[in-house]
């Protein structure tokens, strides 16, 4: 019995004879990009590939699946109600083998073409296709900014930094420009963002969006096929349609934005995502288009702060970490000695906190590796239980990671400041804890995730594209939330935090020694007594021990 999606395809579909055809990944899921944007609709015809081995071969957050699936599916309706052909194919492994005979056969007069894939492990995927004329590969129409710019923003490289890149891009585009000057006088306002919340403006409450017939067959779906994945699905939360995406951008524009700025690193237990957007996960499938925000984001009647806040975050950061990942080959090439690359696809840690491995099926000879595996701190140790949802002891890391686990959603500080902070002073394996993200969190793919956590949130690739290890201990976290006043811990006696900041320090003074961020702090440690900096060293030992003793489910 066919289902609710392709009873509605079927209705839909137009005739496919006569057509140049266009595979498009899931991740570029839009008709204002690309040929799609530009072809008459009659005359094209889309691939759309959905992958169970893919979605098997890491242990991602249902809400992670379900979000990509349902906006597939509802990607084809949409084309196919504007004429366009659709083939939509459900492939036993890999993309490349599954697009083989659909570009012989779809092929013939023109090669099948597809926009540049974002994830590196798509473009492997494809390269054989790609390097045997099956498939043509054109340019990807998504980014904002070009390799050139990027190359022409750094004067020594790398390497290299998002303010030099950020500034240029700024010029060239005029966006939030006054001649030749940044509005406002400087390019970020950044120093003036970082305000504790109190409660006051209220926060607004996310969205929620009608459930359909193809929601609930991806649901139906994910429960029955992917029981093994962790993470709570949830459709009320789940955009998928093009209205859907309409609704959360207005949602954005109305509720948030005006007040992001001055909160973006605040973090509460009242509201986890406060005037974040969220818009992050439609960005990276191009449901809505990064232009759309910007340029609407910049003629809003809001503050200046604000407007450029936001605006760093997609124009800047968003771009420059796809640069350096694909300057990087995924962070295998940089230089000095080039860092070792895991044989599989990591779990995160599933596999501990299950007492089981995961076990997807077998891949055959296009079995994707697990990634690059940069540590300059020499970080090994596994990621505890705590990230999968054992109880640590520690309000702020205990609350965070079950949001994540609820939503698949946390906005960038309590991902850096609480997750890879945490991480990061206990000399977690930063390999594994990029593959916790890549599972855990419905926005992340290898070209944002692996900067993100590799690149920035661990220090794993040394200076490459930060000045320093963004860690802290229990003042900062108590500052910028209020996860403290929820902990039988006090920031100001007990925290171990704290201590694990100066044992970090410690461990690694030699390592960072030549950092000049971090000369204030080397300076007090120096004047640490010995006394004191062995109680630090035992205070990390204790909890790195307590968290890895932690029982698995």
């Amino acid at each position: 019995m066919a289902g609710a999606f392709r009873t509605l395809l079927r209705h839909r579909q137009t005739d496919p004879a006569d057509r140049s055809w266009l595979f498009v990944p899931y991740d570029q899921l839009s008709g204002d990009l690309g040929p799609l944007a530009r072809e008459d609709p009659a005359a094209l015809g889309i691939v759309l590939v959905e992958s169970p081995w893919k979605a098997a071969r890491r242990p991602y957050h249902r809400q992670k699946l379900a979000l990509v699936l349902a906006n597939l599916r509802h990607f084809a309706l949409e084309q196919a109600e504007r004429g366009v052909a659709v083939r939509h194919v459900v492939a036993a492994g890999p993309y490349g083998p599954a697009l083989e005979p659909l570009a012989r056969e779809l092929g013939r007069d023109r090669p099948l073409r597809v926009m540049e894939p974002a994830e590196r492990e798509l473009r492997q995927d494809l390269a054989p296709l790609i390097q045997g004329g099956l498939l043509e590969l054109i340019p990807h129409e998504g980014w904002l900014t070009s390799t050139d710019q990027f190359q022409r923003s750094q004067k020594k490289a790398p390497p290299w930094r998002m303010d030099a890149f950020y500034r240029l891009v700024r010029r060239e585009t005029g966006l939030l420009m006054d001649g030749n000057k940044p509005a406002g006088g400087k390019f970020s306002f950044d120093a003036d963002n970082r305000k504790p919340w109190k409660g006051k403006p209220p926060a607004p409450e996310p969205p929620s969006f009608p459930r359909d017939p193809v929601k609930e067959e991806v649901a139906d779906l994910i429960e029955s096929r992917f029981q093994r994945h962790p993470g709570t699905l949830d459709l009320e939360r789940l955009p998928a349609t093009r209205k859907d995406a309409e609704t959360l951008w207005r949602w954005a524009r109305r509720e948030c934005l005006p007040t992001f700025g001055p909160y973006e690193d605040a973090m509460s237990t009242r509201s986890p995502g406060l005037f974040h957007t969220r818009l992050a996960p439609l960005l990276n499938l191009h449901r809505i288009l990064p232009r759309q925000v910007v340029e609407e984001t910049a003629a809003l009647d809001i503050p200046l702060a604000s407007k450029e806040g936001f605006v760093r975050q997609v124009l800047g950061w968003r771009e420059f970490v796809r640069h350096v990942h694909r300057a990087t080959d995924g962070f295998r090439d940089f230089p000095g000695d080039g860092p070792g690359v895991a044989r599989r696809p990591g779990d995160g840690g599933w596999g501990r906190w299950q007492g089981k491995r995961w076990l997807p099926g077998k891949a055959g000879s296009r079995e994707p590796d697990g990634g690059a595996e940069p540590s300059f701190l020499g970080a090994h140790r596994p990621l505890p239980a705590a990230f999968w949802g054992e109880e640590s002891g520690l309000a702020c890391l205990d609350r965070v990671v079950a949001e994540v686990w609820d939503t698949g959603y946390g906005h960038h500080i309590t991902r850096l400041m609480i997750l890879s902070n945490i991480a990061t002073l206990l000399d977690v394996s930063p390999r594994e804890l990029t593959d916790w993200f890549w599972v855990a969190y419905a926005d992340a793919y290898d070209w944002v995730v692996e900067p993100n956590v590799l690149g920035m949130g661990t220090f794993a690739a040394g200076d490459l594209m930060t000045t320093k290890p963004y860690i802290s201990g229990a003042a900062y976290i108590n500052r910028m939330s209020d996860f403290c006043g929820t902990c039988h811990y006090d920031p100001r006696k007990d925290c171990p935090l704290t201590p694990l900041y100066w044992a970090f320090l410690g461990r690694h003074r030699e390592r960072l020694s030549d950092n000049p961020r971090l000369r204030l702090p080397l300076a007090s440690l120096a004047r640490r007594s010995r006394a004191r900096r062995a109680e630090d060293a035992r205070a990390f030992e204790a909890l790195a021990k307590s968290l890895a003793s932690k029982p698995v489910s």
